[in-house]
């Protein structure tokens, strides 16, 4: 590549492309730590894309109507940060540069959601970026569709190198964005050739431009390095009905010694390497250096976002009042007032009813009551909609001929439905939840994380929850899944016992601003626990006292979902006895940390034995049973130690010791 000929083709597009090589050369060398090859090679594209297509305001970051920009390969996380410092984003002043990948710096090594505004989405793990902007660029199409193109109309654009695209995820992301036809979805590929490891085809021959093409894709191959090349693909593919791959060919590491190796991928910090590359550009030579003028160029490029941002608002406020403000409701994450009567009304008529539903039974009940009510939800399933129960009939379907519809069939694609639907929280105004079986939180788990260390509300549903799938057996039935999801941090795992609970849940997941939440519902049926209505939300307590002892309080049975009816059961067998017994209906853990001691302690009193009831391992339940005043002599586990079996669900409870009888016995056996 020869630096001389790029420089004086496009002299002033170098100098602005530069500043953004040499920020990041100068805050890797710094850190001694990073990534600084993808900044440099692709810092071409970025200059052409911000400076001439991207609408944005660093002034105002978060306005709903701005083009969205991701940075899907996000070890490259100085490219983004140099551009928000340059273009004058309040949140990047130039010390966050020079604190790159230090303790409280916004700069962190990847790119963190909420450390600045201007960052859309985390993309450490690679290929989550593309598959959050299918997400985004989902929820552009419905707002666009419902508001209408003067009040939604924007563009995502994403930057993926091989790393994203070998990823598994991306492969169900590129897929569900080309059958819907996303055409204000632009994906630059950075074709480097250049892993860690080596050269690409050490480890893939796929040929990714054919790849996309395949899927639906609008596709061009141009130089990465040549603006007017890069400006014009950019023009075509907003102009293209179809999701666009612009595939950049373009070298890691740009002009530095260590271009077009794999060396150049990571930590570029010789001083003497990087005295010469700055040489070559023709760049300022001191630490953090920018040219002034070239400065004042990009803040240029910044402040043209003003008037484009501005004309919004003028649009905006020529909405109605009820419509703008339930727009900025939305997009503020609020639940409608209707939502918390809507709920106690069907509690209401459940404790009347006494139905014995499956909860996947029940968390459709309390969709078809949400729904209608809550306008930015965005449902959909991953090709199990019959089982998950999460269509009502007043969504529609979204397709690319039916824009306004709120349902979506992910296909056989669990991973790449939850990375979408943060993308879609994250878009703003929508509120998303998807299905599959529980077992399948492990496909899904990647963006499931993400979901909790972003802190986005996305709600999963996540049927099947037991071994009281039946026969489908143990490759379906999740023993392990409850505490894996428990023991990630900032997600609230709810297992409702009944309808009651169920709608309980759905309106603390709909009310959440900053946790995802987790239901996870039975396929088989179970009676209403829940006979006395009450208004208060109940399951918000985490845990809460189901049915008291009748005389002295010798046991304590906590339990969840399913196996609360086990509990009441056992305490009848109990009870018949004398044996003074209190259930505890445990739906969420974390709720229940979160209360003050004096109410934990009143419903987890020292003394009593306690047994815990859940169909799924052992681990974490301890913390239940003898901490929080119980004694390890004085407690007991029924559940499962193993994995499941294929065969009706009543023979398998038998089979692995859950039943009311079984809990009475252990509870007998620890009575000293």
């Amino acid at each position: 590549m020869d630096i001389a000929a790029l420089r004086t083709a496009h002299p002033d597009h170098w100098k602005k492309a530069t500043a953004i090589r040499t920020l990041t050369l100068d805050a890797v060398a710094a850190a001694n730590s990073g990534h600084s090859g993808m900044p440099m090679g692709m810092a071409d594209v970025a200059t052409v894309l911000f400076e001439k297509h991207l609408n944005f305001d660093p002034k105002t970051p978060d306005w709903p109507d701005r083009d969205r920009f991701i940075l899907s390969a996000g070890h490259g996380s100085m490219l983004l940060y140099s551009l928000m410092y340059l273009t004058g984003y309040e949140d990047m002043p130039l010390q966050q540069i020079k604190d790159f990948r230090q303790w409280g710096a916004r700069t962190a090594g990847h790119p963190e959601y909420g450390h600045a505004r201007g960052i859309e989405t985390t993309t450490g793990p690679l290929g989550q970026g593309i598959a959050n902007s299918v997400g985004f660029a989902i929820a552009e199409e419905i707002q666009r569709a419902t508001w209408g193109k003067k009040i939604v109309d924007h563009y995502t654009y994403v930057m993926a190198g091989d790393g994203c695209l070998m990823e598994g995820v991306s492969h169900e992301a590129i897929g569900l964005a080309g059958m819907q036809k996303l055409g204000h979805l632009i994906v630059f590929f950075d074709n480097n050739n250049i892993t860690i490891d080596g050269t690409v085809d050490m480890a893939d021959i796929t040929d990714q431009p054919q790849r996309f093409e395949a899927a639906g894709w609008h596709v061009q191959s141009i130089d990465g390095h040549d603006p007017a090349a890069i400006d014009a693909a950019i023009t075509a593919a907003k102009k293209d009905p179809r999701p666009s791959m612009i595939a950049c060919k373009t070298h890691i590491a740009l002009g530095h010694a260590a271009q077009d190796t794999s060396k150049g991928h990571g930590a570029l910090t010789d001083k003497d390497q990087l005295k010469a590359a700055k040489e070559a550009y023709g760049a300022p030579m001191g630490d953090f250096e920018v040219d002034p003028d070239v400065k004042k160029q990009w803040e240029a490029i910044g402040a043209r976002g003003e008037t484009t941002r501005k004309d919004w608002e003028a649009r905006f406020a020529s909405l109605s009042a009820t419509k703008q403000a339930e727009f900025n409701r939305t997009y503020a994450g609020e639940a409608p007032k209707k939502l918390s009567a809507t709920i106690r009304a069907l509690k209401k008529q459940v404790t009347e009813g006494l139905p014995k539903v499956a909860t996947r039974k029940s968390s459709e009940m309390v969709l078809e009551v949400i729904n209608p009510i809550m306008k930015e939800t965005i449902g959909g399933s991953a090709d199990l909609t019959g089982s998950n129960n999460t269509k009502t009939s007043d969504l529609g379907v979204f397709t690319p001929a039916s824009r306004k519809g709120r349902y979506i069939y992910y296909g056989v694609r669990e991973h790449g439905m939850a990375a979408a639907m943060n993308g879609m929280a994250l878009h703003g105004g929508t509120k998303p939840y998807g299905g599959t079986f529980m077992c399948f939180t492990d496909y899904a788990r990647g963006a499931m994380r993400l979901s909790a260390l972003m802190g986005v509300p996305v709600t999963y549903v996540m049927t099947h929850d037991s071994i009281g799938l039946g026969e489908d057996g143990p490759t379906h039935q999740p023993v392990e899944h409850l505490a894996m999801l428990r023991a990630t941090p900032n997600v609230n795992v709810i297992r409702p016992a009944d309808t009651v609970e169920t709608a309980e849940a759905w309106e603390l997941a709909l009310t959440s601003q900053k946790t995802p939440t987790v239901l996870s519902l039975t396929r088989q049926g179970l009676p209403t626990v829940r006979k006395d209505h009450k208004t208060k939300n109940l399951t918000a307590q985490g845990a809460y006292v189901l049915a008291d002892a009748e005389g002295k309080r010798q046991a304590i049975l906590l339990a969840t979902g399913s196996e609360v009816s086990v509990a009441l059961a056992a305490r009848d067998l109990l009870e018949a006895e004398g044996i003074g017994t209190r259930v505890v209906s445990m739906p969420c853990w974390e709720l229940f940390e979160e209360q003050d001691e004096s109410y934990r302690k009143r419903v987890l009193p020292a003394g009593p034995v306690r047994v815990a009831i859940e169909a799924g391992i052992r681990f974490g339940w301890d913390r239940w049973l003898f901490g929080e005043r119980g004694k390890r002599e004085k407690s007991g586990f029924i559940g499962m130690h193993g994995f499941g079996a294929s065969a009706p669900a009543e023979r398998l409870f038998e089979e692995f010791g859950i039943t009311a009888q079984d809990t009475a016995d252990k509870v007998k056996s620890l009575i000293k």
